[in-house]
Parts: structure tokens; C-alpha cells; sequence
């Protein structure tokens, strides 16, 4: 399957606009638990609207291709809100990086969302996966179709 980042294709902000944005990672898994997917995701922290998506392991490698997409946009990022995991930790400026769980809660809830909408996101669930073509394609493709 193609590895390249998603990015919404409608919603573009001007290139040079100063972002505030959200960032957070969901867990899922391929075939067995063991094979775990993660979809790490961007949102605007004013607008609730979701920027660019990956998909990938939960490493600092992913988290610095998902920022390579916003670079390439030209989108530049006035504030970060993410949880305290290590990747954010290592690969944002401390001076723009706020933790905390407060300003994601939207964010959170689009977790739920997609969870409660596709039963292959289900930790407790007969259905599933068998390979990661399919369950990233039906994952982008519920993005794009419920968020953009």
C-alpha cells in the first residue's frame, strides 16, 4: 500500500498561516493484537478540522513523517497540544509544546467516533482486519468521507 501521508483535501489553510494544532495517536491492530496499526492525526486546535493523517508504528519515525506533511504544506506551527509521549517530546520545541489533555478532547472524541463507527477499530471484536491494505483504505476512507 502506498506509505505516503494523507492530507484533507478540500481544507488547505494559506501557505505561511500560523497554526495552533492538536496531535494525537490512536491505537488498532491487523490480523492479531500483536500487529499493532496506529493512526496518528493533526487537527486545528481553533477549528476542530483535521489537517493530515498517517499511518505506521508507534515510533518517533511516524510522528516525524506526519510532521514532513506539514512541512510540505508550508503550514507553519505557532503551538502544539499533545499528550506526553516520548515522540512529541523529542521531535517538537519545547517552547511551542504544551501537554495536557484538556485541549484534546475533541480530538479524543474523533477517536471514539471512529471506534464506535468501524467495528474493525474495536479492541473487543470478532471483526477485523487480515491485512493492512484493507484496514488502512476503510480507515482513510471513513476519514475522509465522515470528517472532510
Amino acid at each position: 500500500m502506498n506509505q505516503h501521508p494523507s492530507v484533507h483535501p478540500t481544507y488547505t489553510p494559506e501557505p505561511g498561516t500560523s497554526l495552533r494544532l492538536c496531535a494525537d495517536e490512536m491505537w488498532s491492530f491487523v490480523r492479531c493484537k500483536k500487529e499493532q496499526r496506529w493512526l496518528w492525526w493533526v487537527e486545528e486546535a481553533a477549528t476542530g478540522r483535521v489537517l493530515a493523517f498517517v499511518f505506521g508504528r508507534r515510533t518517533h519515525a511516524t510522528f516525524r513523517r506526519l510532521l514532513a506533511v506539514l512541512a510540505q504544506a508550508a503550514w507553519t506551527v505557532e503551538q502544539w497540544f499533545t499528550d506526553a509521549w516520548g515522540a512529541y517530546e523529542a521531535s517538537l520545541p519545547a517552547t511551542r509544546h504544551q501537554k495536557g489533555k484538556a485541549p484534546m478532547q475533541r480530538l479524543e472524541r474523533k477517536h471514539l467516533t471512529l471506534r464506535t463507527r468501524l467495528k474493525r477499530l474495536m479492541r473487543k471484536t470478532i471483526c477485523f482486519s487480515k491485512k493492512q491494505f484493507f484496514h488502512d483504505g476503510l480507515t482513510t476512507l471513513f476519514i475522509v468521507h465522515f470528517f472532510f
